[in-house]
């Protein structure tokens, strides 16, 4: 089996990993060509991939001769306009169709759901009036439209452990929104999940990929500041205004996947960068 991961980053390198430690046979892009020349120092077979959305380069051929297609590569939403990633993935949709690739992973966010005071499902209807994220559910219904590939869906919840830390984003910052219930996920779980898809043949499916637990935000900042050892935040709102979603994981939970993390509060880290 190979598998080519759209994107060798935080989350696609540690993937790549654990992939090549099951004796699946790995490929990868990056936007960077030193990191290309790193990779492949690594043992990977690396090209560069360039969408500006348009594709700037060659086509890196043997990364669309695969398997399985990982696409994990941000929406740029705060910098670009909602038309840039459905461009990007229609492109890369075309190239792995072109290519004949069967089966295609599309790593998506719970930023799709809207803040409403709710529990949210993968259930709800979504429509470009209600999505919180319109560029990433573009890209999903643009990746189910006429597909002629085996398709799932992840919608990680805020990916964090490791080196990224909740807690230091907001360490002395005032009025910060602390009851607000989380949806986090750990990145050993992101990536065991993704294994888990793939060994399991959990295909044509949408998954809320969250730990099934959900603290108040303000309880794993405490901890957060407590653990490492930087300020908590100064205050936190009050009158409680932010509206906020909790993003249910039952329907992955019923697939026995066993998280490492089943509580943000848990949530292990390795540096306070």
């Amino acid at each position: 089996m190979t598998v080519s991961i759209i994107g060798m980053g935080w989350l696609g390198i540690p993937l790549a990993e654990v992939l090549r430690e099951k004796g699946i046979a790995v490929k990868g892009t990056t936007t960077n060509p030193e990191k290309e020349q790193s990779l492949r120092k690594q043992g990977f077979e690396c090209e560069q991939l360039l969408l500006n959305p348009e594709l700037e380069g060659p086509v890196p051929k043997k990364i669309f001769n695969t398997d399985i297609l990982f696409i994990n590569i941000p929406p740029s939403t705060r910098s670009k306009p909602s038309s840039f990633h459905p461009r990007q993935i229609e492109l890369i949709k075309g190239l792995a169709q072109a290519h004949g690739i069967k089966k295609v992973i599309y790593v998506s966010s719970t930023s799709v759901y809207p803040n409403k005071n709710q529990v949210a499902t993968e259930a709800d209807p979504l429509n470009h009036a209600n999505t919180g994220n319109p560029a990433l559910l573009n890209a999903e219904n643009l990746l189910w439209k006429n597909k002629t590939y085996d398709l799932t869906v992840i919608r990680f919840g805020g990916l964090l452990g490791d080196n990224r830390i909740p807690g230091k984003y907001f360490s002395g910052k005032e009025n910060v929104p602390g009851h607000p219930p989380v949806n986090y996920i750990h990145r050993k779980d992101a990536v065991n999940a993704v294994l888990w898809i793939i060994e399991k043949n959990l295909w044509n499916e949408t998954y809320n990929i969250v730990c099934p637990k959900h603290p108040e935000k303000k309880a794993v900042l405490e901890k957060n500041a407590i653990d490492i050892g930087f300020a908590p935040p100064v205050n936190y709102e009050k009158p409680k205004k932010q509206e906020w979603k909790e993003i249910a994981a039952d329907k992955w939970c019923l697939t026995k996947f066993q998280f490492v993390y089943d509580n943000p509060l848990d949530f292990t880290y390795t540096a306070n960068e």
